[in-house]
C-alpha cells in the first residue's frame, strides 16, 4: 500500500473532538494485535497528533540499542529500522523512564546525530513503555518538522497511545514467553529415551512424545486417539484401570505412583516387552488428564543377563589367577615324570578327551592346565569344575546353567560352566564324584556337543573339549554300578596316570628348593640351602599326600625356620624309616602283604647311606670337630657313628 492510499485509508482526526478521535483510535486498533496492531497504532498516531512521523520500539537492553515494531515517516514505512540510544532523545526517555517533550529546535539539541539532521527534525515528543514491574519495555515517539507546542489535547491523546502500545507489547512479550517455555517443554519431552503419552479420562490417547514411535515401534498415527489399555496385556489394563482409580481418589498434590513391577506392554506388530512406568493426574479447564511414562526393560534385562555372566565367567577367571596352584612350572627330571610330559606334548595339539588318573596332590590340575596350554584352544577359557565340591542339588545348574524360575531362588538366568568353557576347555576334576543322574547328559555333550539348560527345553550346542581327573578306581566304580560303563570308554581316549612322588625321589630335592625360595620370599626371610640331612629326611618320608603334602611341610618349615635354616623337625609328621628309630607314623605291613613298603625301606636305607658317605667324604672322614660330618649333616657325633657302625661304613684305605 503506497504512502497516499495509506493517508486516504486511514481518517484525518484532526478536526475531530476529542471523544470522536478516541473512539476511532480504539476502533482503528481494536481488530490488530502484533505487527499489525502497531502498524496501525504509529499511523494512527500521527495523524492524530498532525506530525511528521511516529514509530513504536522495543529496547534491547544490553546493547542499549532500539529496534522499530513500526516506523511511520513522511507518510512511507521505514523498515527493519534500529539505532543506538546514545546521544539521542530517546537516551533520555529511555534511562530515566520519563516522558521527554522537546516543543523545538532539536536539532540544535542533537547536532552530532545524523538522523535527526537528515530529515530536519524541529520538535520531539517520546514515552517509555513500562511493564508492570517498572521496567523499560519499549518506547513510542513522534517527531516533526515543525515545532510541536505542548497541547492538553495532544498529551492526552499520546498517552492513551503509550498505554495501548504497552500493554500489546507486555502481551507480546508474554505470549513470547509462554512459546518459549512450550519449546523448551516440548523439546525436554522429546528428548527423553522413555515414552510419554497424555490420556484423557477415557484413557484416550492425546498426545506422545517422540520416543514413544521407537519404544512401540510404529508411528504416531497408530497410537494417537487409540484408547491406550489396548496397547497392554491383559494383566496390564486391568492394572492400569486398577491404579487410576486408586489415583482419583488421592488428594490434590499426592497424585502420582510408581507402577510396582510395571506393565507388560503390546506393540501394534504383536511384539511385547517388560516396561518400567510410572502414573501421573492432572486437570486443566476442568478436564482430567493422565501422564503416563513406560521404558522398555527388555534390553537392559538382557544386558544385566549378559553382564551377570561375564562377571560370573569373570569371577571363575579370577579364583583361577588367585588359586595357588602346586608350583609354577613342572619341577623334576625323574624318567617317570619325564614319560608323563612326553604323553601331555602327544595329545595337547588334539582335541581327544583326556582322563588323568593319580594320587591325590600329584598334580593332575597341573597337567590339565599344561594341555590346555599347548592346544591350539589356549587363548580361549579354562574352566574348572570340582564335582566333589558342588552340592548335588546344584551340580546340574552349575554345570549346564538355569532359566530364571527354574527352581526357588533362580531369580535370574545363570550359564553354566560348559557355555562359558564354549570354545574352550573345561577340566572335570573328581569326574568319579559326578552323580549317576548327570552322567548321562555329560555322555551326550561328548557324543553330540549339545545340552538343555535346567528350566528351559531349548537345546544348546557348545564346542568343548573335556578334560577330568580322578584318584579313585573308575573301573571298580563300574563295577559297583556308581559308574556309567559308555561314559568311563568316553572319557578313556587317552589316559594319563600321574606317578605319586614317592615314584620319583629324583625330584624332590628341586621341589624343596623352589618352594623354601617361594615361601622364604611370601614370609620375607632368608634361608641357608637345604641341608644334607634334610634333604634326606624328604627323600626318606613316604609322601602319602604326594606334592601337596611336600609344599605344606616345606612352607611349615620355612615358618618355624630358625638361623637361617629350616626346622623339619617341626615341619615333617613324626616318621621314620624302619632301622632308624624304630618308629613309624603308620602300622608296618607285612611282607606278603605290603611288597612296595619293603623295597622302600631298602631304599631309604640305601640313600641315607649315600648321603653319610657323601657327608664324610666332604669332611674327609673327620666325623667330629669344626667342618666334619657332623656338623655338616647337623647331627650329634655320636649318632653318626652309632649309624656308621649299622650301615657297614668304614673309612677308606688310602
Amino acid at each position: 500500500m503506497t504512502a497516499n492510499n495509506q493517508r486516504a485509508a486511514t481518517p484525518n482526526l484532526k478536526g475531530l473532538n476529542d471523544d470522536e478521535a478516541l473512539r476511532t483510535i480504539l476502533e482503528g486498533t481494536a481488530i490488530e494485535t502484533g505487527k499489525g496492531f502497531f502498524s496501525a497504532l504509529v499511523q494512527n498516531l500521527a495523524r492524530a497528533l498532525d506530525t511528521y512521523g511516529a514509530w513504536v520500539t522495543e529496547y534491547l537492553e544490553g546493547p542499549r540499542r532500539l529496534r522499530a515494531l513500526a516506523f511511520w515517516l513522511g507518510g512511507q514505512w521505514v523498515e527493519n529500522y534500529e539505532c543506538t540510544i546514545d546521544g539521542t532523545p530517546c537516551e533520555v526517555v529511555i534511562t530515566g523512564a520519563r516522558l521527554v517533550h522537546y516543543p523545538d529546535r532539536v536539532i540544535e539539541l542533537y547536532p552530532n546525530e545524523p538522523s535527526i539532521q537528515s530529515i530536519g527534525v524541529a520538535s520531539y515528543l517520546g514515552v517509555p513503555l513500562l511493564g508492570l514491574d517498572g521496567k523499560v519495555l519499549g518506547h513510542l515517539a513522534v517527531l516533526d518538522r515543525r515545532p510541536m507546542p505542548e497541547s492538553p489535547r495532544n498529551m492526552a491523546l499520546f498517552h492513551i497511545f503509550a498505554a495501548r502500545a504497552a500493554a500489546e507489547l507486555q502481551r507480546m512479550r508474554a505470549e513470547a514467553q509462554v512459546r518459549e517455555r512450550e519449546e523448551k517443554l516440548g523439546r525436554l519431552v522429546d528428548s527423553a529415551m522413555d515414552a510419554i503419552m497424555e490420556l484423557d479420562h477415557n484413557l484416550m490417547v492425546t498426545r506422545v512424545n517422540r520416543a514413544t514411535q521407537k519404544v512401540f515401534n510404529c508411528s504416531d498415527q497408530r497410537i494417537m486417539g487409540q484408547r491406550f489399555v489396548q496397547f497392554l496385556s491383559e494383566d496390564g489394563a486391568e492394572k492400569l484401570e486398577r491404579l487410576i482409580r486408586e489415583l482419583d481418589a488421592r488428594p490434590e498434590g499426592q497424585q502420582y505412583l510408581w507402577i510396582p513391577g510395571g506393565l507388560r506392554a503390546v506393540c501394534p506388530d504383536g511384539h511385547g516387552f517388560s516396561a518400567e512406568a510410572t502414573l501421573s493426574r492432572f486437570e486443566m479447564q476442568s478436564e482430567t488428564y493422565y501422564t503416563l511414562i513406560l521404558r522398555n526393560i527388555n534390553d537392559r534385562l538382557e544386558a544385566e543377563q549378559r553382564i551377570h555372566a561375564l562377571t560370573a565367567e569373570t569371577e571363575y577367571l579370577k579364583e583361577e589367577i588367585k588359586a595357588e596352584h602346586n608350583f609354577e612350572e613342572i619341577l623334576g627330571r625323574s624318567p617317570a615324570l619325564s614319560r608323563v610330559l612326553d604323553e601331555v606334548q602327544q595329545v595337547a595339539g588334539t582335541d581327544a578327551t583326556v582322563l588323568i588318573t593319580g594320587e591325590t596332590g600329584t598334580g593332575k590340575e597341573l597337567i590339565a592346565r599344561a594341555i590346555h596350554a599347548a592346544s591350539g584352544r589356549s587363548s580361549k577359557p579354562f574352566v574348572k569344575v570340582n564335582c566333589a565340591a558342588l552340592p548335588a542339588s546344584l551340580i546340574e545348574s552349575e554345570l549346564f546353567g538355569h532359566e530364571k524360575g527354574a527352581f526357588t531362588g533362580a531369580t535370574l538366568k545363570r550359564e553354566g560352566r560348559f557355555a562359558l568353557a564354549d570354545t574352550g576347555t573345561i577340566f572335570l576334576d573328581e569326574i568319579g564324584e559326578l552323580p549317576v543322574d548327570l552322567q548321562a547328559k555329560l555322555l551326550r555333550i561328548l557324543q553330540e556337543g549339545e545340552f538343555e539348560t535346567v528350566g528351559s527345553s531349548l537345546t544348546r550346542k557348545v564346542d568343548v573339549r573335556v578334560l577330568a581327573a580322578t584318584n579313585c578306581d573308575l573301573l571298580q566304580a563300574v563295577r559297583e554300578g556308581r559308574f556309567r560303563e559308555d561314559l568311563f570308554y568316553r572319557l578313556h581316549v587317552f589316559p594319563l596316570h600321574l606317578p605319586p612322588l614317592r615314584e620319583r625321589r629324583e625330584d624332590i630335592p628341586m621341589l624343596a628348593a623352589a618352594f623354601t625360595q617361594k615361601f622364604a620370599q611370601k614370609v620375607g626371610k632368608k634361608l641357608q640351602p637345604l641341608s644334607s640331612e634334610s634333604l634326606y629326611k624328604l627323600k626318606s618320608y613316604p609322601w602319602p599326600g604326594n606334592v601337596r603334602e611336600l609344599e605344606n611341610v616345606i612352607e611349615r618349615a620355612v615358618i618355624t625356620a630358625h638361623d637361617g635354616h629350616l626346622n623339619l623337625t617341626r615341619a615333617l609328621p613324626d616318621f621314620a624309616p624302619e632301622g632308624l628309630s624304630g618308629k613309624s607314623s603308620a602300622p608296618v605291613a607285612k611282607a606278603a602283604d605290603d611288597p612296595i613298603r619293603i623295597r622302600t625301606a631298602q631304599e631309604m636305607e640305601e640313600l641315607e647311606k649315600s648321603n653319610l658317605k657323601f657327608a664324610l667324604d666332604a669332611a674327609g672322614w673327620r666325623v667330629s670337630g669344626v667342618g666334619g660330618a657332623a656338623e655338616r649333616l647337623g647331627m650329634n657325633p655320636s649318632t653318626l657313628n652309632s649309624r656308621m657302625r649299622a650301615l657297614g661304613l668304614q673309612r677308606p684305605r688310602t
